[in-house]
């Protein structure tokens, strides 16, 4: 490293937003985005200058995390009140998006009668004319399809919404994600780049590889008022040297949550990237992308929610991946955005689409995308997948937040893959209602009772145990329960030993190890050794 060249610190952030917020998976595709800032963003904000005091007393209460309360204090209630009216402006054709899919809704339910659709075409919102599609399903019930690639390339899709705030974290505390907007704050430099600028490809590397702080300052526009902020992001203290894995084995490491790399010497495999920072002090031993490789193989998404989906994370990551794989979505229904459609519009241009048991093949490994069902509150969400990954033979089997609702479904699945050696699951049992993720894009209101019977819920014990004897593993490992510290911004989650994800998870825990299985509960970090079955190929 010459005298001029510097490092990106280990713990600075680079936190994508959207207008202001915590930009996350359904802030991207234009038609969920539009939904989202007036069913979300303008809803809370309202509540908030109205009622300050109601925001401020319930953050207090952590019985109401992750509700839609601000954790901003009430006297910047005329900056919420400032981005609130810059919002109604900038966001002007989005607010006439979202009422045209409302207005649609209820003509198909008022006209939508089982005849021809022709002469409804004519009475579609002006705004939404050319973009969508009107049909009929099997059971004669009126609906509309976007043409989704099209939008990103009309006026709705506004790549002038996205920012990037670079700040350095000390800890693992934060505001809940989806309720608390970016205010100004000392310290944070707002950056108005797009999500695909190759700035942030740059920025990333610089963790690992100096650069002189001119280049990057040009590559991002930085201003002259910004640079003593700026500079202060930078050291020149080497980061750790990143050991690659050169062993004969399979290595696997826990990285918190879902999110799980798998190594040879030959592959890396990365599974729902979210990775918590070093450079702080933490009471958790846990990986941070110092642990991660110079080159990621493949990266698999297991479906489509703000903690399996992390752009905090997978935008320092884009120059790394290889490949980027994802369930295929290509329904045009609002609720199931198209993920390769969303990547490749924020600059991934190595991302890939799996059908249900479909197989990707190369050297010594396989990865198949298998059928997902549950945690998604009965909605008809496509873009969602579970992957078997074999290395020589070995099999790691990664359900996500899977709901066994019909064993002969798994019994299916089990007839075409056998038995797995290793099964990871998650075990949010009681999961937040439909409303809390879903709300936005629901144009007809539903009853308070129906909201909560249809929940973001994964496995309980019976329900999991269920899945452990169809696939018969030689270990379970209990994950994506957002535990760690660093999830509660994204998940909202904070349990104690009464609580019944817990409880549950204990019980498959023990009734695993009585059945003679290695079964844990993950937390933290963890890294396990496994042997191949089969000699390795050329």
């Amino acid at each position: 490293m010459s005298g001029n060249e510097f490092y990106l610190k280990p713990n600075v952030v680079i936190e994508p937003l959207f207008d202001r917020w915590y930009a996350w998976s359904h802030l991207i595709s234009p038609a969920t985005a539009a939904m989202n800032v007036v069913g979300r963003h303008l809803n809370i904000m309202d509540s908030f200058i109205m009622e300050p005091s109601v925001h401020a007393e319930a953050v207090l209460n952590p019985k109401m995390k992750g509700g839609p309360f601000m954790d901003i204090p009430v006297d910047r209630v005329d900056e919420v009140n400032t981005l609130y009216e810059k919002t109604m402006k900038e966001q002007e054709k989005a607010l006439k998006f979202a009422k045209a899919v409302k207005e649609l809704d209820r003509l198909l339910e008022s006209e939508g009668k089982g005849m021809g659709m022709e002469t409804l075409y004519e009475k579609v919102p002006p705004v939404l004319k050319g973009y969508v599609e009107l049909f009929y399903d099997r059971n004669n019930n009126a609906d509309f399809r976007f043409f989704e690639a099209l939008l990103y390339k009309s006026q709705f899709y506004n790549k002038s919404s996205q920012s990037i705030a670079l700040w350095v974290t000390e800890n693992d505390h934060r505001p809940f994600c989806l309720s608390t907007p970016r205010l100004d704050e000392p310290g944070v430099l707002h950056l108005e780049i797009p999500f695909d600028h190759a700035g942030i490809d740059e920025l990333a590397r610089m963790k690992r590889t100096p650069k002189s702080l001119e280049y990057i300052k040009t590559l991002l526009g930085i201003s002259p008022v910004d640079e003593a902020l700026f500079n202060t992001f930078f050291t020149t203290t080497p980061p750790p040297v990143y050991n690659k894995y050169t062993g004969d084995k399979i290595r696997m490491r826990y990285f918190g949550h879902a999110c799980i790399l798998v190594e040879t010497k030959d592959v890396s495999i990365l599974v729902d990237p979210l990775i918590s920072y070093y450079g702080y002090d933490s009471d958790i031993e846990h990986f941070s992308d110092a642990d991660l490789p110079d080159v990621i193989d493949y990266v698999l998404i297991t479906h489509n929610h703000q903690d399996h989906i992390l752009f905090e994370t997978l935008l320092p990551l884009r120059h790394k991946i290889r490949h980027l794989i994802v369930p295929r979505t290509n329904s045009g229904q609002l609720e199931n955005p198209d993920l390769r459609l969303m990547f490749s519009n924020i600059g991934f241009d190595q991302v890939e689409a799996i059908e249900e048991m479909e197989t990707i093949e190369f050297t010594n490994t396989t990865i198949t995308g298998l059928p997902f069902t549950g945690e998604h509150s009965d909605l008809n969400i496509l873009s969602k997948a579970c992957y078997l990954v074999q290395i020589s033979g070995f099999k790691l089997l990664f359900l996500a937040d899977s709901r066994i609702s019909e064993p002969a479904l798994y019994e299916h699945i089990h007839n075409s893959i056998g038995d797995v050696d290793v099964m990871f699951l998650g075990m949010e049992c009681d999961g937040a209602p439909l409303t809390w993720l879903y709300g936005p894009l629901m144009t007809k209101k539903i009853t308070r009772e129906q909201d909560s019977s249809r929940r973001l819920a994964g496995s309980d014990c019976v329900k999991g145990m269920s899945l452990v004897e169809i696939f018969n593993p030689k270990e379970v490992y209990v994950y994506a329960m957002g535990m760690e510290p660093w999830l509660e911004f994204i998940s909202s989650i904070k349990y104690t030993d009464a609580s019944n994800p817990i409880i549950q998870s204990d019980k498959l825990v023990k009734n695993c190890k009585e059945k003679g299985m290695i079964a844990e509960r993950l937390f933290g970090e963890k890294e396990l050794l496994y042997e191949r079955k089969y000699a390795v190929t050329e």
